[in-house]
Order: C-alpha cells, then sequence, then structure tokens
C-alpha cells in the first residue's frame, strides 16, 4: 500500500470531505477519488460512502483507517529517528491533555521545552481524561496527560504533578467562613460537578465511594463540560462544588470564592502521563518523556 495514498485517505476520513483532503495535499479532486478508487480495488472492498458532500468511512474503512493511522505514525517515527541520528530532533509532536494539565500544568513546561528543542512544535489538544485515553490506544498521540487512571492493560501511566481538589462556595453561602464542613453535610447542599468520562468526577467519586456515599446522593442541579463553567456558575451563587485548586487559586485569593475544608477528607490528586505499553516511542516523544522527568525531579528537589 502506497503511504501517501493511506496518508489521503486518513485526511478524507478526518475531514469528511474529498475537496477537503484534496486542499490539504495539493491535489485535484479528480485526482483524489481516483486515488480511492485504486486503493478501494487493491484491498477488495468498499472504504468510503459518499452522502451528498459529505465522505464516511465505512466498517472496513474503519478498520483500515485504524491501520493506516500506526502506518503513518511508524513513518514519522522513522524520519525523527533519522533526524536523531543526523544530530538534531525536528518534527511535531501531538499531546492531548485533560483540563487542568492542559490548561494548567502542560503550558509553562512547553515553553522551556522548545528552548532545548527549537525544531520541535508541539500540537496541545485539550479534551476529557477518557477522550484523551482512548486517543492513545488509537495512536492519534503517543503521549496523553490526565487526572485519573482507568484500567487497561495497554497503557503506562507515570506521575509528573500533583494537584489538591477542594470544595468551594461563593462570598455570600452560609459556610464560607466555616472551619470546616462534614461530608455528611454535602449532601444538602445544591451541587455542580464534571460530565461523566472527566477525571475529576472520577476522583470525587473514588473518594466518596470510600465514605460510603456517591454522586447519587447529591443534590446535583447541573453537570457541565469543563472547570471553567463550574468555576464561573459558583461565582454567581447557582451553586457549591469541588474542583481543583489550580483552576481556581485566583478567585479563592481575591476572596471570589472560599475554599472550605471538609473533615478528615483531603483530595489529593495526582497527574499522569500515559503511553501506550506495546507501541515503540519515538525519539521525540521520549526526549519529551525525559525532559518532563528532570522538570519534575527538579521541581521536587527545589521544595524539599
Amino acid at each position: 500500500m502506497d503511504l501517501h495514498v493511506l496518508d489521503l485517505f486518513c485526511r478524507i476520513v478526518e475531514s469528511g470531505s474529498f475537496s477537503k483532503a484534496a486542499d490539504a495535499m495539493y491535489l485535484t479532486q479528480p485526482t483524489v477519488s481516483g486515488h480511492i478508487k485504486k486503493l478501494e480495488k487493491h484491498v477488495g472492498v468498499r472504504l468510503l460512502d459518499r452522502l451528498g458532500h459529505r465522505a464516511t468511512p465505512t466498517k472496513a474503512g474503519d478498520l483500515l483507517y485504524r491501520y493506516a493511522k500506526r502506518m503513518l505514525a511508524l513513518r514519522h517515527e522513522a524520519q525523527q529517528a533519522i533526524d536523531e541520528f543526523k544530530g538534531g530532533l525536528k518534527g511535531e509532536l501531538i499531546l492531548g491533555a485533560s483540563s487542568i494539565p492542559g490548561g494548567y500544568l502542560l503550558p509553562p513546561l512547553i515553553g522551556p521545552f522548545r528552548t532545548r528543542y527549537p525544531d520541535i512544535s508541539i500540537v496541545l489538544k485539550v479534551s476529557d481524561s477518557k477522550a484523551i485515553i482512548e486517543a492513545v490506544i488509537e495512536g492519534a498521540y503517543e503521549v496523553g496527560a490526565v487526572g485519573a487512571q482507568f484500567d487497561d492493560g495497554r497503557l503506562e501511566y507515570r506521575t509528573f504533578a500533583e494537584d489538591e481538589m477542594v470544595l468551594v462556595v461563593p462570598p455570600a453561602h452560609p459556610w464560607t467562613f466555616r472551619k470546616s464542613v462534614n461530608v455528611k453535610e454535602l449532601p444538602s447542599q445544591p451541587f455542580l460537578i464534571r460530565e461523566r468520562g472527566s477525571g475529576t468526577r472520577k476522583i470525587l467519586e473514588q473518594a466518596l465511594e470510600r465514605r460510603h456515599l456517591s454522586v447519587g446522593t447529591f443534590k446535583v442541579i447541573g453537570e457541565m463540560g469543563s472547570n471553567e463553567a463550574i468555576r464561573q456558575a459558583v461565582k454567581t451563587g447557582v451553586g457549591i462544588a469541588i474542583i481543583s485548586r489550580l483552576a481556581v487559586a485566583s478567585d479563592i485569593n481575591c476572596r471570589e470564592l472560599h475554599a472550605v475544608p471538609i473533615a478528615g477528607l483531603k483530595l489529593i490528586r495526582p497527574f499522569y502521563l500515559i503511553t501506550h505499553r506495546h507501541r515503540s516511542r519515538s525519539p521525540i516523544c521520549n526526549a519529551f518523556l525525559t525532559f518532563i522527568g528532570a522538570s519534575t525531579r527538579s521541581e521536587d528537589s527545589h521544595h524539599s
């Protein structure tokens, strides 16, 4: 199979369009159609359904797409290995991160990494933990950064940072000046939580389980898709929430939100870099993991 044609096929699947793929590859649309016809003839099965202006993969197309992405990643890795052999790392690393590492932990590290490796560009994609994990398993991202471990033997986890999750209330809330609240008081309040699939939600559910409680006992008035949405909703007095301290540090400092300790419940949350256990890593990926490991070690020694 011609890797150039597989690249073209993947672009059609990802954009849902022959014309967009043609533009991206600087080809005419008839040329693209000809390549795909030859590919379908070669594999002996239809790969794409053309529905109006949209192209969608058939089941066979989905299957080929997963393998094609791995083959293209291997080509990319081979090029990087040659570049490294010639004395310089250059290329692109696509990172997937959930909201806290993507918004607060990785951006300050990317600058120094690029200072050391100026010919490497970093693409950071932010989504929920479950989506990041699926993308690492599929091979779309070489590295992911998430705040919860999911039980899957194909993944390798390494801790690279920690955060505390705190109960936050708006300034006018009756608990604002309490020294602490009991965990059993939480179900009495209107509560805002993250959506299913979020690492924040998973950590909260695990902590409550240990206290024989569940999110189901809470007066949940809203499930939200981002920490930012929860933060703004709590500030306007809609409800209270348990959220990353990193996400609300500035609000706590300027007293727009108040953190109230929960007696006997400290929610320390590790963050992990994840890679695929059975897939070889590119030189750029290895350089990034080594750099992050060295950065976090020096941060630890600085604090000790």
